[in-house]
């Protein structure tokens, strides 16, 4: 892919006939750009041209395409060291909110993610052509970046040469800027939509040397599906990873890939996680919507094949006993398959089928065993993930089922198979003795990918989680600076931060365990359900929207999913007392001590969920508690408090 439409040192660029310039363009554009985009280019080059007429060197370039999500800058002047982003909106007599967001985007992203642009002066500038003049004096907003610039072309130079009268910046290679290495880490919504409008998991993933390489995870499943589909095997693999390193996204790269290699596979995405499964579903859609220009329930029905519910998969096969039409399966989040006993109950209870008798596990391989040549299962394994009730077959329940009923199946597992996380106690030969299993050390995804600027974040929660102050310390002292975690025991404060901290259209939101039922008093109510498709992906003026602050986020709304920065309320039903957690649960007017071990486990991990939402910085809010109010005593918040100071966490 050309990263540009055209690209030429300024000097050329004035030389060059404008109906020249314009060919290259449209020549590049694979998206056969509409009258109105044509218009806009032509405007564009007259106007630059006739505000770099006086440059003595320089370069300029139209549509720079950023890799990650398909987006273009219309233009980018290299001039003087520094680099000048410039956003058109030809026509417009005002300056929208969204196009200074925009451009605004653009400098964050490069300089999160372009290499040759890290240590670079970017500076964003929004035109519209039929606007009137800002006399806006020149504003840094964080390191290596300006402040938005609004002007409407007449003053463009202006604003250029006065930059870089102030800022003396070194010159650099046009051509080794433009060709940068991109090392993104996109949301995976983003990395959804990017997979599925045709784009490589190169363009979407960092490939600097401390990340797992993505493709050969893909590559390792992919010679997996070809030698059982080659030898008419039935097989199941075993994707594990640690919190925010891109199961998902490795999962979702499969489908596509599969479906590119053979559309007669109908390789499908699976999960039981609800929210993610709609927001992903709404996502594609929506972006088909604007990519291609097709009606919005064509686009729904299409993303709806490629992305299912798994308990829709499951629903279908109960009635029947042929086949599915799919023989390339990827479940997310394996390790929270239902056991037996509540997959029964909800069987007899939502179904009204009396007498079943197998494991969530077991069903669904039974039901890919249909196939009378060759299946493949895709397992996405994640540690500690475990939040609802039922959710205690665990990984275990898998390999139970394949030795007590499908002895015959072959088996691929990561080299991390049995750590703790995984395999809750028990030993490698207690999980896989007996069974046909191969070690295949690229089925494991190590390396964070969700929080950027750490990837000893899950590591820290972990710690945090365990009681591990030592660890837990030490790995927050490494990383604060470039991922903020505070604390606040006022929740305007936090509001105030994360406003602070969020810039362009960097997405925040306010997120609880379902359990924190006395929040109520501070205006965060965990019983009323939020609507994911509408918290994740509208706008900043859509009151549904994470951005108001106002509907609460609970574990169950947001796992699989991820937020820029987030704040984290914290209740009393985990509290610290006595050195150690302690689990509460609040029933009709006051707190019982939960005991279950399960469901001390779903709690736990409800809150390593809500710890490891954000992907560049979040506040932690305990509330101080009220002493004329018995179940807010401030002692049940004054523990969590002092423990998270303690392990170094700054107060706001």
């Amino acid at each position: 892919m050309e990263r540009a439409y055209y690209s030429n040192e300024i000097i050329n660029f004035l030389k060059d006939d404008d109906s020249k310039i314009f060919g290259e363009i449209t020549y590049n554009d694979k998206n056969t750009s509409e009258d109105l985009q044509k218009e806009a280019w032509k405007k564009q080059i007259s106007i630059l041209k006739d505000q770099v007429s006086g440059f003595k060197d320089g370069h300029v370039i139209f549509e720079y395409t950023i890799p990650r999500i398909g987006k273009r800058i219309d233009n980018v002047i290299l001039y003087k060291g520094i680099v000048f982003l410039l956003e058109f909106k030809v026509g417009a007599s005002s300056y929208p909110k969204y196009a200074i967001e925009q451009v605004l985007d653009y400098a964050l992203d490069l300089s999160c993610f372009h290499k040759e642009s890290h240590a670079k002066l970017l500076v964003p500038i929004l035109i519209c052509t039929e606007a009137l003049d800002i006399d806006a004096p020149i504003k840094e907003l964080r390191d290596n970046i300006l402040d938005v610039h609004m002007c409407n072309g007449n003053n463009l130079s202006n604003y250029i040469e006065s930059v870089c009268e102030r800022y003396k910046r070194s010159s650099f290679e046009a051509s080794k800027w433009i060709n940068s290495i991109y090392m993104p880490t996109p949301t995976i919504i983003e990395a959804a939509q990017a997979l599925y409008s045709g784009h490589n998991v190169e363009d979407i993933s960092r490939n600097d040397a401390s990340a797992i390489n993505l493709n050969q995870t893909t590559q390792a499943i992919n010679e997996i599906i070809d030698y059982s589909k080659m030898n008419n095997r039935k097989s199941i693999c075993f994707i594990t990873g640690v919190p925010g390193a891109g199961k998902t996204l490795a999962g979702l790269n499969i489908a596509v890939e599969r479906q590119k290699t053979d559309n007669n596979e109908h390789a499908v995405f699976l999960s039981g996680n609800g929210p993610l499964v709609d927001v992903l579903q709404e996502a594609l859609a929506r972006d088909d919507v604007n990519r291609n220009k097709v009606k919005k329930t064509d686009a729904l029905r299409k993303s709806r094949e490629f992305i299912q519910i798994i308990h829709h998969f499951r629903d279908d096969a109960i009635a029947v006993e042929s086949a599915p039409f799919e023989e390339v399966t990827i479940f997310d989040e394996a390790q929270r398959a239902w056991d037996e006993t509540n997959l029964a109950d909800f069987m007899k209870r939502k179904k009204g089928k009396l007498g079943f008798n197998m494991s969530e596990p077991e069903f669904l391989i039974s039901i890919m065993d249909r196939h009378k040549d060759w299946a493949t299962i895709v397992c996405l394994i994640g540690g500690g993930q475990e939040i609802n009730k039922g959710e205690s077959a665990g990984i275990s329940g898998w390999f139970e089922a394949l030795k007590s009923k499908f002895p015959d199946w072959d088996i691929y597992i990561s080299d991390k198979i049995t750590e703790d996380e995984y395999s809750k106690g028990k030993s490698f030969d207690e999980l896989l003795s007996g069974l046909n299993y191969k070690v295949v050390s690229d089925l494991h995804l190590a390396v964070s990918l969700r929080s950027f600027r750490s990837e000893k974040v899950a590591s820290f929660v972990k710690a945090l989680l365990d009681v591990d102050k030592i660890t837990a310390k030490t790995l927050y002292e490494n990383f604060n600076e470039k991922y903020p975690i505070c604390i606040t025991r006022d929740i305007e404060s936090a509001k105030e931060w994360i406003k602070g901290k969020a810039l362009g259209t960097q997405r925040y939101g306010l997120t609880a365990s379902s359990g924190a039922k006395r929040l109520r008093k501070y205006g965060i109510w965990v019983d009323n359900k939020v609507k994911a498709t509408n918290w994740f992906l509208n706008d900043k003026d859509d009151v549904r929207s994470s951005y108001f602050l106002e509907e609460t986020a609970t574990e169950f709304d947001i796992q699989g999913l991820e937020l820029d920065w987030s704040i984290l309320a914290w209740d009393a039903d985990l509290r610290f007392m006595n050195n150690k957690f302690n689990y509460y649960s609040f029933k009709g007017t006051k707190w019982q001590n939960v005991k279950n071990e399960d469901k001390i486990l779903y709690l736990k991990n409800a809150y390593r969920v809500l710890l490891t939402r954000a992907r560049q910085g979040l506040i932690i809010f305990v509330p101080k508690g009220d002493e004329n109010d018995w179940t807010m005593r401030p002692e049940y918040y004054d523990g969590i408090y002092r423990y998270l100071k303690e392990i170094g966490l700054e107060e706001v």
